[in-house]
């Protein structure tokens, strides 16, 4: 009766720590957040040209923040990472078109909008991904 006391008790113990590490594990990466709302869209009248920096420690996360705004009508034309280390995602217009800025710094929560008005180059928005940042869940294909 002891014997199988211990064992059911250790079996408890086991599934217990891997709950633990699922959990820390999932934090650690970044759980994924509800998706943004639908009706943020890029215009239909424009080409938005979109840079997408990644400011944080976790991998693929430009790349995810791609295929969101891809999905939304904006065309990103760039990706890439940075060193320095990001906690709020920054939507920098560098075209002088707030309203579209607004658009991208609704796709990704928590963020900040800054006007940094650059007429030599050839984007209208600039994100630099913060940690902050939870992208939506991906859909499953089996």
């Amino acid at each position: 009766m002891k014997r199988r006391a211990l064992s059911v008790l250790a079996v408890a113990l086991i599934v217990a720590a891997f709950g633990i590490v699922m959990v820390m594990r999932s934090r650690r990466s970044g759980a994924a957040a509800p998706p943004p709302p639908a009706q943020v869209r890029a215009p239909d009248s424009a080409r938005v040209r979109v840079q997408v920096l990644n400011g944080t420690k976790v991998r693929g996360l430009a790349r995810r923040a791609t295929m969101l705004l891809r999905d939304r009508g904006f065309d990103v034309v760039e990706t890439g990472t940075i060193n320095d280390a990001r906690d709020t995602t920054l939507v920098l217009d560098v075209s002088g078109h707030p309203d579209w800025a607004n658009r991208v710094a609704k796709l990704f929560p928590p963020s900040r909008v800054q006007a940094r008005t650059d007429s030599s180059r050839y984007l209208d928005i600039v994100v630099v991904l913060g940690a902050s940042w939870r992208p939506p869940a991906q859909p499953f294909y089996p």
